[in-house]
């Protein structure tokens, strides 16, 4: 292990376009339970997991669905999540499904075990928020599987 990896790593920052800022609220903080940091009329941050994620508020979306086959699944290219500890992941999965039976957001792959009996076996659940972002949400059989080959 580096001396980079043997320390927990700094938060990422990302920033996604959603075009309904109140639709994205409801769901980032609402649904997920993200605590909302500063915000403007046209973005907000959320902690996400302990990452900074930041929604703009855009005029137009983006286009395009690109997926890749993933063990049995049709898995959207772009997409980002977090990585959970399962009774993390249990409660929210849970919320996700029944947030996605209240129309709040769509259940892509409903919750799916992947890669069974093979490094890497994971629970994942994939959804779109408001503005279409894919997330992912999974939890690792044996967490120190996360990188292995």
């Amino acid at each position: 292990m580096t001396e980079r990896h043997a320390k927990a790593p700094p938060p990422f920052h990302l920033a996604i376009p959603v075009d309904d800022l109140a639709a994205a609220d409801r769901f980032y903080a609402g649904v997920l339970g993200c605590p909302r940091g500063r915000s403007d009329e046209r973005w907000i941050d959320y902690d996400f997991y302990g990452h900074q994620l930041v929604v703009h508020l855009v005029d137009h979306g983006e286009a395009g669905d690109v997926r890749n086959h993933v063990d049995g699944e049709e898995v959207p290219v772009r997409h980002f999540g977090a990585v959970l500890p399962a009774d993390d992941w249990e409660d929210v999965s849970a919320r996700l499904v029944a947030a996605g039976n209240r129309g709040d957001l769509r259940v892509i792959i409903p919750p799916t075990l992947r890669h069974e009996g093979r490094p890497g076996e994971q629970r994942v659940i994939f959804v779109r928020d408001p503005a279409g972002n894919a997330l992912e949400f999974k939890t690792l059989t044996n967490p120190g599987d996360l990188f292995a080959a």
